[in-house]
Parts: C-alpha cells; structure tokens; sequence
C-alpha cells in the first residue's frame, strides 16, 4: 500500500472539522465563545484568581484597578472571580434542562408519530395541557414545593420545554413515518425500535440538534431571570444571573460594571449558542440533499 494516500488521509480533516469549518467566519467565532464558556464552567472556579465568595465593603463599588481587571461589586468582592465561578451553574443549568427536556420530547413525539391513533391523541392532548403553564410559572410552583434553588427550576424549565420539542419532531417524525423506506422496513420485518432508532431518528437528527440549540439560549436567558428573582441560584454561590440582580443598584449609582459584565457573558453566549445551532443545522440539512 502506498504511503501518499495514508499521508493524505492522515492531513484530511475530520468530518466534524469540516462541518465547522464550512459554517464560515460566524460559526467558527461563535464555536470559540462556547469554547471559552465551556472552559470557564469546567474550571472557572480553579482559575479565578481570588476567593469569589469573601466580600470586603471597603472595597465596594471599586472600579478596575491593578490585578482586579473589572474592579469590585457591591460586597467588594472580586467580579472577575465570580463571573469565573459563575459560569458553571450558568452553563450546566441549560445544559441539564436541554439534557432533560429534549430526550423525552423526541421519545414523545416518535412515540406519537409511529402509533397514531389513541396514543397521538394522548399525547397530543397532555402537551396541550402543558402549553398552558409558561415555564416562570412552573418555576415558582416548583419553588412553592420543593424551595428555590437551582434542581427545582432546572426541573420546571424541562417540563415547560417538553412539549416545544415534542410538537415540533412530531411533524418531522410524521413525515419521515410516511417515507416508502419506512414501509420496506416494516415489511422485511424490521421492529418498530430498530426502525425508530437506526432510521428515522438520526433523519430527523438536524431537527433535534437545532431544538436543543435553541432550546439552551431560552434557558439560559430564564434561568437567569429566575436566579435574578430569587428562584434559582441561591446568594452566595456565584452566579451571571444573580450577579445581575444583586449588582443592579449599580446601575443607577454609576458602578454598572458588575451587572453589564454578567449581562454581557449571557448574551454572547446566547448568539453564539443560536448562530452555531443554525448554522449546523443549515449544514446538515444541506448534506442530506
């Protein structure tokens, strides 16, 4: 066997990297912020330079001065560090809602897809249902039963993102149910499972992955909006969400740094999230043609 083509096979880019790479300008820059944030949820809290948690009043409301590149916050303690610190319950919040609502939804909705009749209607008719309560007000039921804190809305958050996925794969699912390779399959004797798993899911696998993209910007933006009206993440654990609440008298007394920060690091991480996510899914949608 000749060396040239293992050396050429060898300097090929993988499939992922091509994908990444064919999402142009915008998506490499959006992978990089996710990358960043991904790196801060893992180690954030090893490379915070001070003690995020221990506050000095004499220090509040500082501004950037050496070896504290975002000054202080209303504690005095360091905003770097707990934006550092922060980002974990940040990230893994969404994530574990993504982690929790997505699965379920996509079994929901092949499940209603592949049966049809009684148990379409059953499940049809129990994500209606769900439709009815917005995810903040599941979120302070959830607190009113089990406390706030982060378990609770992450658990209220999956539950109002549920039927979001499952409506939007069941119609995918229903269309991909009517393809004449379905019927083939059926007909070699193939089980409904093994048809689910090794067909029609991975030709809806695009779908998914741009609801669980989407899905995490809507519940990083929420979580934090929780955390911020005391449901979520509990003072003092660091956290974006509520370093925007506990930091917004600062807006109004010129000492905004603290809370724009954490705003900021939401935000960017959401347009990353959503340009990615779109920007994958365009791809892919495109290789299958």
């Amino acid at each position: 066997m000749s060396a040239v083509p293992l050396a050429d096979k060898a300097r090929a880019p993988s499939r992922a990297q091509a994908l990444l790479r064919a999402t142009g300008p915008a998506g490499i820059a959006s992978a990089i912020v996710l990358t960043v944030a991904a790196l801060a949820a893992v180690f954030g809290p090893l490379l915070a330079p001070y003690d995020p948690n221990l506050p000095n009043l004499s220090l509040a409301w500082i501004g950037p001065v050496g070896g504290h590149l975002l000054g202080y916050d209303f504690e005095g303690r360091d905003v770097l560090s707990r934006l550092l610190a922060g980002a974990q319950t940040t990230m893994l919040g969404p994530l574990a809602a993504v982690v929790i609502s997505v699965p379920v939804g996509t079994l929901l909705a092949v499940t209603a897809a592949w049966r049809r009749g009684a148990s379409d209607a059953v499940i049809s008719s129990s994500l209606n249902i769900l439709f009815t309560f917005p995810a903040i007000l599941l979120a302070l039921l959830a607190a009113a039963v089990f406390g706030a804190s982060l378990v609770a809305a992450v658990l209220a958050l999956s539950a109002a993102y549920t039927p979001y996925v499952a409506r939007v794969l069941r119609g995918a699912a229903l269309k991909e149910r009517t393809q004449a390779y379905i019927a083939a399959l059926e007909v070699q004797g193939a089980s409904a499972t093994s048809v689910c798993l090794r067909h029609l899911i991975p030709n809806i696998a695009p779908l998914i992955v741009a609801q669980a993209t989407i899905l995490f910007g809507y519940a990083m933006v929420d979580l934090a909006a929780i955390s911020f009206l005391g449901l979520g993440v509990q003072p003092p654990t660091a956290n974006w969400g509520v370093m925007i609440s506990e930091n917004q008298a600062g807006l109004l007394q010129g000492y905004p740094l603290p809370a724009l920060a954490a705003g900021a690091c939401i935000v960017l991480v959401v347009i990353a999230v959503n340009v990615l996510g779109e920007r994958l899914f365009e791809q892919a949608r495109v290789a299958r043609r």
